[in-house]
């Protein structure tokens, strides 16, 4: 996939892919990504991938962009697109309720009861795009048409996190409270950021992501576990 170059000013360059959201555009996304982390160039200083373009920021007195754009074709010709199988996780959550505030109102805009809309939202198997807008926050791709729905006209100030969120063609996972558009069916106790873990951030751009509807007596239960230090958010397979 040959890509368009953006130059950002002197110190970044926009690698784009597709002018999208495609899945293969965000494979070549996350692999030239992994390419910079894996065999780091001198000068550049951090890569940021989105859904259909990687921002490589650098040292424009270490770095020219036009020697940058040619390492990217470079490497282009050699990297594996699956390099790191794609992690799967089943994220409990607790439909309805405080936090799934929109869940009656969007199954009633849908034609649909609130058990025919959980079903349809958590038999879906959904894509991490991209970590971005909040540390930790995950953009969702794969969200079935029906479930498709515009943002609110006005964002509401406080959303807490943990809140599993529609808006247009994507879902999401919030990881930290604050301001929101999105409508929002459930809340998960699974901290999709916390800075004390070795690793803050739960997901990867290029994960793969289904909900499992709990209690919202499971879901408190779960969340007394890992506020006590408990580590039950892991993917498949993980021992």
């Amino acid at each position: 996939m040959k890509p368009t170059f953006h130059p950002l000013g002197d110190r970044a360059l926009v690698v784009e892919f597709s002018e999208e959201v495609d899945a293969t555009a965000n494979d070549h996304v996350i692999a030239l990504g992994a390419s910079f982390q894996a065999m780091p160039v001198s000068g550049v200083t951090e890569v940021v991938p989105t859904y259909r373009s990687l921002q490589i920021l650098y040292d424009p007195t270490r770095l020219r962009g036009l020697v940058l754009e040619g390492e990217v074709l470079a490497r282009l010709t050699s990297i594996e697109l699956a390099e790191r199988p794609a992690r799967r996780w089943r994220v409990p959550v607790a439909y309805g309720g405080e936090i799934g505030q929109d869940l009656e109102e969007l199954a009633e805009t849908k034609g649909m009861t609130t058990a025919e809309l959980i079903m349809l939202h958590s038999s879906a198997e959904y894509r991490v795009y991209m970590i971005g807008f909040a540390p930790g926050f995950a953009y969702l791709g794969g969200v079935p048409r029906a479930l498709h729905t515009p943002r609110l006209p006005q964002p509401r100030q406080a959303i807490p996190a943990g809140a599993i969120g529609l808006g247009g063609q994507q879902a999401s996972i919030n990881s930290v409270p604050g301001p929101s558009g999105w409508r929002f069916l459930g809340w998960t106790p699974w901290r999709a950021f916390d800075p004390n873990r070795p690793r803050p951030f739960l997901f990867e751009a290029g994960d793969r992501v289904q909900f499992t509807p709990v209690s919202i007596e499971e879901a408190q239960e779960m969340a007394g576990r890992i506020a006590a230090g408990e580590d039950i958010a892991r993917p498949d397979d993980t021992p």
